[in-house]
């Protein structure tokens, strides 16, 4: 649904689509929607097929709030009069299509930065936009977490990491509107995959890489298409010209050096492609993999406190080579490598010397659900953290254990897993949890329609050396499994809450119930103050 001053016809909209048939007269339309329960009069309605429901089945509500205009794909038994019917081969790609002319092709007016990943496409979206503002430049950004126009970021109360293309290309519409000159967008594999269009006609400037392992094969079918999907950030870099109203973009790619599928994405497009890496200097290794390396940067002396991280950057780009010594105060090992990229991209987005950014970092915030503390005075360290795959618990596990090894203490993780999701992640989940954490105790994440005890012992089972009671507990109601770990938690141990992070709701059969994590964890600490 969008809300504006907009106003076109909807063949207008939908210039590029060669439609199957028209029933009646064209139409100006004020608002674009895929929801009958958000149409307003006057709005285009796009009957999306869907998993669970036909789009089909809402066209009759839909008019009766006032749709004036129907987008479909199977032809209809009834067609009303003084409604335009636009029967189309792909509703998704003509909504994709009519969204962009709608709001005036946005990403024309904005230097557009993607980012995608399996992991840290969230925080490098987030320290990007920040490190934006941070240098005086005007930045909008959308993210899985929240989303900001330009001013101060607004929660995001989506699950979506990408909405669909109405959203998408509203929320730029709303950057460029505010003045800003750059958006940041997450673009997830969802997003970019034709199947759903949400960012075909998003005009990328700038794509970063951060890795890709096996995720989301529930709705990719193998890794090579997942892979593939996401390479489709890069590809379209190749398909515009990258002019906007101040002058021509130089387009460019990022890439973490240290994935294996780092010349794949750097070789789809034919910008120059930067790198990053926390394990070597970058130098010929690493240009050879691919013939359009432009340089980049590495880091090491890699130390996590109390007050965050501090690094040793390399520099080698532009024809330079320097060292920088760096400082962020934001907590996990991990965090290095979205800052690399971060940095990458805002030398790369506005001409500003590292000279000038590298002390900036100091002033980067944490995003929420990403490595967060919880403290009200408990004597244990509490953490909040999104992940919820093998290749993020593998990157946040070790380095917490080696702190916490370090004082003495013991690692206590509460996570589950997604229902109606790829299940083959299940039991490695619980393997590497069970090689860093003391204790487990599986709890519910969004079991939809599994059964949640049936979905945790999936996890169970790659942890086989866990005594159930004493190490391992299966407790499917989050709230109780908190309160579990937090009565085990000693001094100097650190409890993982993992998988919510951001998000506020728990999705099970009935439908999503409120959940908030960092209110539970509050409300648990303050009950265990009160014994």
């Amino acid at each position: 649904m969008c809300n504006n001053h907009y106003a076109k016809s909807i063949l207008q909209c939908l210039f590029s689509i060669e439609p199957i048939a028209v029933h009646g007269a064209d139409v100006t339309v004020y608002s674009l929607s895929y929801d009958s329960r958000e149409v307003r009069i006057g709005a285009a309605f796009f009957a999306l097929p869907g998993v669970h429901t036909d789009g089909s089945k809402f066209i009759d509500a839909a008019i009766a709030k006032g749709a004036v205009a129907v987008i479909h794909e199977k032809t209809l038994p009834l067609y009303q009069e003084h409604i335009c019917y636009v029967q189309v081969p792909d509703v998704r790609a003509a909504m994709a299509a009519a969204a962009a002319v709608f709001f005036d092709e946005p990403s024309k007016d904005l230097v557009t930065i993607g980012v995608t990943g399996t992991e840290g496409k969230t925080s490098t979206v987030n320290f990007i936009w920040q490190l934006l503002r941070l240098a005086g430049k005007k930045a909008g950004f959308s993210s899985t977490v929240s989303f900001s126009f330009g001013d101060e970021p607004v929660a995001n109360p989506a699950h979506q990491t990408t909405p669909e293309s109405v959203t998408v290309q509203e929320r730029l519409a709303r950057m460029r509107d505010n003045g800003c000159e750059y958006a940041v967008v997450e673009a997830s594999s969802h997003g970019l995959s034709p199947r759903t269009a949400r960012l075909l006609h998003v005009h990328f400037d700038a794509g970063v890489f951060m890795n890709v392992t096996q995720e989301h094969l529930e709705f990719h079918g193998t890794f090579e298409q997942y892979r593939y999907d996401k390479a489709n950030l890069f590809r379209s870099l190749d398909t515009h010209d990258h002019k906007k109203k101040n002058g021509t973009v130089a387009a460019f790619g990022i890439v973490n050096l240290e994935d294996p599928s780092a010349a794949y994405f750097a070789q789809a497009t034919k910008y120059p492609v930067f790198g990053f890496s926390v394990q070597k200097h970058i130098g010929a290794a690493a240009a050879v993999s691919f013939s359009n390396f432009a340089g980049g940067l590495s880091a090491d002396n890699i130390h996590e406190g109390e007050n965050g991280l501090t690094f040793t950057i390399h520099a080698s780009l532009d024809g330079v080579q320097k060292t920088y010594e760096a400082a962020a105060p934001v907590t996990g090992f991990f965090n290095v490598y979205n800052i690399l990229a971060t940095l990458i991209a805002v030398h790369n987005l506005t001409g500003l010397s590292f000279d000038m950014l590298v002390p900036l970092l100091n002033r980067l915030m944490p995003v929420r659900g990403r490595m967060c503390r919880v403290e009200a005075g408990q004597g244990f360290e509490v953490l909040i953290d999104y992940a919820h795959t093998p290749s993020s618990f593998q990157a946040i596990m070790p380095s917490v254990r080696d702190r916490v090894k370090a004082k003495g203490g013991r690692i206590i993780a509460v996570f589950g897993s997604g229902g109606e999701r790829d299940t083959v992640k299940r039991p490695e989940q619980g393997r590497i949890a069970g090689e860093y954490c003391d204790t487990i105790i599986l709890t519910d994440e969004d079991p939809r329609g599994e059964d949640p005890v049936e979905l945790l012992e999936m996890i169970a089972a790659g942890c086989p050396n866990k005594k159930r009671g004493e190490e391992l507990f299966i407790i499917p109601d989050r709230p109780t499994a908190v309160r579990k770990a937090f009565s085990l938690a000693q001094p100097n141990d650190a409890v993982l809450l993992l998988g919510k992070g951001h998000e506020n709701s728990i999705i099970g059969k009935n439908g999503a119930v409120p959940y908030n994590e960092y209110t539970e964890a509050h409300n648990a600490l303050r009950e265990l103050r009160s014994f």
